[in-house]
Parts: structure tokens; C-alpha cells; sequence
């Protein structure tokens, strides 16, 4: 039976931590969604930095016990297998006319909104809006609607991840910065899989130039790119 794996910090964190469930999103596409939302930078916006990007499952909570919160997290996923998470599009939101944040959208797929609900359910919370997955990569302060006018990054995106796991984080207490992944728990269920949580597997043809730079594997680390080549080779057997 996996074990999701603890953090030896955990152990230093205080009485009561808040704590939210998610996805931490793979390297190479957290650097690529940064990378876009970094034209923002010097307005009054704050960017989400690169090591902090994820798709959150379950809101924040009060939580006195990480490692009891941990097990939930196993016991929630464990009948679980690996899934695809999408990105489909960068734009601002939520409120068109009143954005508040510059996000990447994700497909909302069965498989991912009945994780998301098995997750809500093991942990006792309740979300009432409708579900809308998404990464958030900036948030806009003051008029954010003049930003985005200043700004227009709306596009299409042709990025996709596998997620294999499912992380319970920490988030920093008052004064500090940077969230802190506690406990790891992998999709226990699982099958045949071409991919590792830190592949991406660009899915469409580039819609822009600056999106053909995905597919330039020269640019990479030498492991990062025979990785990718084994994957794209692994797709064209299929």
C-alpha cells in the first residue's frame, strides 16, 4: 500500500498550520507559465514565483495535525489512478471585466473533478461555486482591468502534465513566503504510464512562435531532453 511521504519539516511546524490539498505542477511548465506572466512585472502585480505554481483541490484549513491530514490524503486517493491535467488557455479572471488574477485554465475532465470531489469529501469541505480548475500566476492589484488592457496575454495553450500524485502544502505563516509541500501521496492505481510528474507532453502544434520554443529540445538539460525524446518516441508507437 503506498505511503504518502511526510516531510521531515513537518515536524518543526507550529500547533496549527493552514493546509490546502493540490497539484504541484511540473517544472518545465511552471517555468513556462512564469515565464509569461513576467511581462507583468513592475505594474501592481504580484507574479506567483515559479517553485510555488499548483492547481489547488481543496481550499485552505486550519489544521493542527499534518501527519493525521497526511493519511487522509492517502486513504482519499488510493483507488486513484494517474491522470491528465490540460492547460488550455492563459487569460485574466475570474470577472472578465474585473480580473483579479492572471491564470492558466485546465480542463475540467471527469477523472480530475472526481479526484477533486473524492478529496473535498475525505477532508469535510464544501465548495458552492462551480468548479473552474486553474493555476493562478499573478495577482492584479488595484484597476486590474486597465492591466489587462495594458497587457493582452490572452492565448491558447497546448501544454499537459500527468498527475501521479496529490500534495497536501503548508502555507507560510505571517511575514513569510513560499508554500511547503508536507506530504506526497501517489495515485496508487496505477496502470501503464509514458510520462513522469515532470514531463510535458505538448499535445497540438505551437500557436505562436514563442510557444515553438516548447518544442525545442536543445534548449533543455541533457537528462530533461532523452527523457522527452523516450516520451515522444513512446507516442508514436501507440
Amino acid at each position: 500500500m503506498a505511503t504518502p511521504e511526510i516531510h521531515p519539516e513537518a515536524a518543526k511546524t507550529p500547533a496549527l498550520s493552514r493546509a490546502f490539498v493540490g497539484v504541484k505542477i511540473a517544472p518545465q511548465i511552471a517555468r513556462e507559465l512564469a515565464d509569461m506572466a513576467r511581462v507583468l512585472e513592475g505594474s501592481a502585480v504580484k507574479c506567483v514565483a515559479q517553485a510555488n505554481i499548483h492547481l489547488t483541490l481543496v481550499p485552505p484549513w486550519n489544521e493542527s495535525s499534518l501527519s493525521a491530514a497526511a493519511e487522509t490524503l492517502r486513504r482519499a486517493v488510493v483507488d486513484f489512478a494517474p491522470l491528465a491535467l490540460e492547460f488550455m488557455r492563459l487569460d485574466y479572471g475570474p470577472e472578465p471585466k474585473r480580473p483579479r488574477l492572471l491564470w492558466a485554465k485546465c480542463a475540467a475532465s471527469d477523472e480530475l473533478a472526481r479526484l477533486r470531489a473524492a478529496l473535498l469529501d475525505a477532508f469535510r469541505s464544501s465548495e458552492d461555486r462551480p468548479f473552474r480548475p486553474h493555476v493562478t500566476l499573478a495577482r492584479l492589484r488595484g484597476n486590474g482591468a486597465a492591466i489587462a488592457r495594458r497587457h493582452p496575454l490572452a492565448e491558447d495553450l497546448a501544454l499537459s502534465q500527468e498527475i501521479v500524485s496529490v500534495e497536501l502544502f503548508q502555507s507560510p505563516p505571517p511575514g513569510a513566503t513560499g508554500y511547503r509541500v508536507v506530504a506526497s501521496a501517489p495515485l496508487a492505481a496505477r496502470g501503464l504510464s509514458l510520462s513522469t510528474p515532470d514531463t510535458v507532453i505538448f499535445s497540438e502544434a505551437p500557436r505562436s512562435a514563442r510557444n515553438a520554443r516548447r518544442h525545442d529540445l536543445s534548449t533543455l538539460p541533457e537528462g530533461e531532453r532523452d527523457q522527452q525524446e523516450n516520451v515522444r518516441r513512446a507516442v508514436k508507437l501507440r
